[in-house]
């Protein structure tokens, strides 16, 4: 679904949150939670307020390449943002493919490439030490600088095929714990959103705007 274009100079700088995105998916997932804590304030993504260069993603956590990602949307636009990052996290192998899943096999977004890369490199692990989680960071910078972030994450196993036609990146490889015999890519899109780590990212973010996690 396309982005509807918006006119920046029609928006109040007060209410409005600029997303870091140009998919309309996420920009409604963000929508939907946090609207609930911030009821007055219009979501728009920051693909329909023009045409921005990417930030170089430099960081090495999911947490820096998040506040990158905002950073440069409160200064492209001049108003508050939300950015996130995310990853897979597998423990046999010390953490990676982490910040860089997304290029893991060298050319951001060859899910293709990664899924092999993944599967190969764990080739010789046994099924019960394939533990792996998707990690989210979702950050809010208003236009003082003010941070507020919510972390979230999704614990699972990486199979050894892929099945499911429904996700993207790593979903086909990824069993989360919560849908057993189920990987990510064959869940529904809603089934999905109520067990995934931006979900568990979001909640966390909007508990800390609401003050209900002090």
């Amino acid at each position: 679904m396309a982005l509807e274009k918006i006119d920046i100079d029609e928006l109040d700088p007060a209410r409005t949150i600029v997303v870091a995105t140009g998919n309309m998916h996420k920009l409604t997932e963000i929508e939907d939670i946090l609207s609930r804590v911030l009821p007055d304030v219009r979501f728009v993504a920051l693909g329909q307020l023009g045409e921005f260069d990417d930030p170089e993603e430099t960081g090495t956590t999911f947490l820096e390449n998040a506040l990158i990602k905002a950073e440069a949307a409160v200064e492209q636009t001049g108003f508050p943002a939300i950015a996130d990052d995310s990853g897979l996290v597998v423990d046999a192998l010390d953490g990676e493919p982490g910040v860089y899943s997304a290029r893991y096999a060298g050319v951001h977004g060859d899910d293709a490439a990664n899924n092999a890369k993944l599967l190969e490199n764990l080739a010789d692990v046994a099924d019960g030490e394939r533990t792996a989680r998707f990690v989210s960071v979702v950050a809010l910078i208003d236009t003082d600088g003010l941070v507020t972030y919510g972390e979230g994450t999704c614990e699972g196993v990486v199979g050894r095929e892929g099945r499911g036609t429904n996700g993207f990146g790593y979903d086909p490889l990824f069993l989360p714990d919560d849908t057993p015999g189920k990987t990510m890519a064959e869940l529904t899109p809603a089934e999905k959103n109520a067990i995934s780590h931006r979900f568990h990212a979001l909640e966390a973010l909007s508990a800390k705007i609401s003050g209900e996690d002090e």
